[in-house]
């Protein structure tokens, strides 16, 4: 195990850069030596608060000629993320990148096919999906696909939270940075953890969706198949008064719950509270334990891909109107 702590470098010194930013002062096991933020006084702030003796970089580019850097968390606007990631790659860096991945199919392929290199190489590169790494999560899926409550019969999923009044100004109402909007930014989390509890592929969508006023698609509403024949529903609020999360996968002997990151259980019309038995981390912690004690990476980039095909088939579906079908 290695003694001296990684050299991390943060691109994105907003909300998320300073939420790793804290979790790695935590931590312990790392620390930042370069920052970034196209907002000088944002990065003087997070330095300031958490990382006292790193160093403020005038451009990215200059991070990215830096010696001395271990690994880079990439916090910037989604249309950044590819060259970003890309560059990042080939210095040979471990790589932490927020959600989504990138904004295209050939984008998300082609940083897969890279991070595959990269992982042969002894290098980890992961997505921000934070759920993949949350006790309850953890504990949903082991116990979905373990059988022990018999074969998924249908999932319904309803988020909301008070997204719209945020992102006036930002690159989050800009449909070329943020493809999907709501649904693509924070609902991308939820599709995300559809197939990771339950293990199936999407395969067909028929969506509705509003933009509410604003540029990006703010509500939609979802009809889905996954896997052979599972109906999955799903709403996105992205314009209500408050964060609340409700997943439902039915099972033939049971329903499980994941209720605002509560985990319950239904038998016989009976809703109890289930412990979760998985450790709880976030995204920073997972991507530090992959790449100094070779723990299983828990979001690599192979975990974008049903992510993207899924926002692609919500957008398709609800501006023609037609059922669209999902392929491998």
């Amino acid at each position: 195990m290695r003694s001296e702590a990684l050299h991390i470098a943060i691109i994105g010194c907003g909300r998320m850069g300073r939420h790793h930013a804290e979790l790695i002062a935590r931590d312990g096991r790392s620390r930042v030596v370069a920052v970034f933020d196209p907002l000088a006084e944002t990065a003087q702030c997070l330095v300031a608060d958490t990382a006292p003796t790193a160093e403020i970089a005038a451009l990215w580019e200059a991070v990215l000629q830096r010696d001395g850097i271990d690994g880079v968390i990439l916090c910037t606007p989604t249309a950044e993320h590819f060259m970003q990631c890309q560059a990042a790659l080939e210095r040979g860096w471990h790589v932490l990148c927020e959600k989504p991945l990138a904004r295209t199919a050939e984008e998300i392929q082609s940083l897969i096919a890279l991070g595959r290199q990269h992982r042969e190489r002894g290098r980890a590169f992961s997505v921000g999906y934070q759920r993949r790494h949350w006790g309850t999560c953890r504990t949903l899926r082991k116990l979905v696909q373990s059988g022990r409550y018999g074969a998924v019969r249908a999932v319904s999923l309803h988020a909301v939270e008070n997204w719209q009044s945020t992102i006036a100004g930002t690159w989050r109402d800009d449909p070329v940075q943020n493809p999907g909007g709501f649904i693509g930014d924070a609902g991308s989390h939820k599709l995300d953890i559809l197939g990771y509890i339950t293990g199936l592929p999407p395969r067909e969508v028929f969506a509705r969706s509003d933009c509410r006023g604003s540029r990006v698609e703010i509500v939609a509403s979802v009809s889905a198949v996954f896997g052979d024949d599972v109906p999955v529903t799903m709403d996105f609020i992205g314009d209500g008064h408050r964060l609340a999360e409700d997943l439902h996968i039915h099972l033939a002997d049971a329903d499980l719950v994941l209720r605002d990151n509560a985990l319950y259980v239904v038998e016989r019309n009976e809703l109890r509270p289930l412990s979760a038995d998985e450790p709880h981390g976030e995204p920073v912690t997972g991507w530090l334990d992959a790449i100094l004690n070779g723990a299983e990476n828990l979001a690599p980039p192979e975990c974008a891909w049903p992510v993207w095909q899924l926002t692609a088939a919500i957008r398709e579906s609800a501006r023609t109107g037609m059922s669209v079908r999902i392929t491998d």
